[in-house]
């Protein structure tokens, strides 16, 4: 593949309910990534933005914020999902020749939207929605197949909050920065057997943004631009029924395809931190198994052998993750980000020593039925 870098990166401070408008938080992001890659909004040539009607409260979303992400003028497309799934098309813009510099950005207010409603008629209208189903129940379906299959148990799923919520208190952008127990996520409010207040992600107001460039603008424009190793992204079946929710084989397919494409053959070995979409702390787990750091099944011991703490062989979200701080369609972009300060050595106290290698990780649908794995370096 031809070299792609990322030269500039930014992000809002993820919120409960911020005041700002979209266009507000899609401007101040744009304009960070701007400084951060020391361009103007005349050298992007195209933007991609990463919206949801639903989410946003209106049609065709995208068009709103036209003039805030610097569309105005350019070329320009919209990406109905997460934003690590906006960033790969723009990553294939960019690749086509047919572009230079390309921007990407994403917003979400979960503040002014409801959650249940949405995420419910994400399900199938004639078999599904009528259960009222939604992303939380579904999840927790996951969570007890995966626990029932290999044997987890609900302690260990409460170490990943304890441990994400705690690196949030590094992280200024994290929402939700915490001291708690494994006691304190056990007895705090169940939403959906064995899904609890604390093992689940916030709602959340945000934005994010960064900037694609083909290898020649890279270097001209940025004295370090991180270059992207890798991607990968597999899609499985629609119908959650239709998969057995304990085995993350569309992340198995995308994170082969990005490693075989960055030439890692040891994940566990040669990655040096990653940034996982944890929408509930069971998925850390599971998605460690779709990722390769273990066999399937073990998930748990990684964290009871403090593997992905961040001291550990390989600390996972660092930024405190997904739990943390969860604006819709911007987590998986908030990733990549958190990844690329990470191997620039600018992720100050959640920085992980000597990083040269960094995975970061978005989904799309209910349990994980699309996963995009990127490999991000020097």
């Amino acid at each position: 593949m031809e070299r792609v870098g990322i030269i500039g990166v930014g992000q809002t401070k993820y919120e409960r309910e911020k005041r700002e408008t979209f266009g507000e938080m899609v401007y101040e992001v744009v304009k960070k990534a701007l400084d951060d890659a020391g361009i103007t909004i005349e050298d992007i040539d195209n933007v991609v933005t990463v919206s949801n009607d639903f989410w946003d409260g209106r049609t065709i979303s995208c068009m709103a914020v036209a003039d805030a992400s610097g569309a105005y003028g350019k070329d320009t497309s919209t990406v109905e999902g997460d934003g690590a799934f906006g960033a790969l098309y723009g990553l294939m813009r960019v690749l086509s020749g047919a572009y230079n510099n390309t921007l990407v950005v994403a917003h979400c207010k979960g503040s002014e939207s409801y959650s249940s409603a949405i995420t419910n008629a994400a399900f199938d209208p004639i078999y599904e929605r009528i259960l009222g189903i939604d992303a939380i129940t579904s999840s927790a379906l996951q969570a007890k197949r995966y626990m029932t299959k290999y044997l987890l148990n609900e302690e260990q799923f409460a170490k990943v909050s304890v441990k994400n919520h705690k690196n949030a208190k590094n992280n200024p952008f994290a929402q939700l920065p915490l001291d708690i127990t494994v006691d304190d996520v056990l007895n705090s409010r169940m939403l959906s057997d064995p899904i609890k207040l604390l093992d689940a992600s916030p709602i959340s107001d945000g934005a994010a943004a960064i900037i694609l460039s083909a290898e020649r603008q890279a270097k001209e424009v940025s004295q370090n631009p991180v270059w992207i190793k890798g991607v990968g992204y597999c899609s499985d079946a629609y119908r959650i029924g239709d998969r057995d929710l304990a085995e993350p084989n569309s992340l198995r397919r995308a994170a082969k395809d990005a490693y075989k494409m960055a030439s890692i053959e040891n994940p566990l070995k040669e990655i040096d931190v990653a940034e996982v979409y944890d929408a509930f702390s069971y998925q850390e787990l599971l998605w460690m198994e779709g990722l390769n750091f273990c066999r399937s099944g073990e998930g748990g011991k990684l964290i009871d052998e403090g593997v992905t703490e961040m001291g550990g062989e390989l600390p996972v979200n660092p930024s405190g993750g997904v739990i943390s701080a969860h604006p819709v369609l911007v987590a998986g972009l908030t990733r990549i980000i958190e990844a690329v300060l990470q191997i620039r050595g600018d992720a100050e106290k959640r920085q992980v020593p000597n990083a040269e290698i960094a995975l970061a990780h978005g989904i799309n649908g209910m349990c994980g039925q699309s996963h995009c794995v990127w490999l991000l370096g020097k």
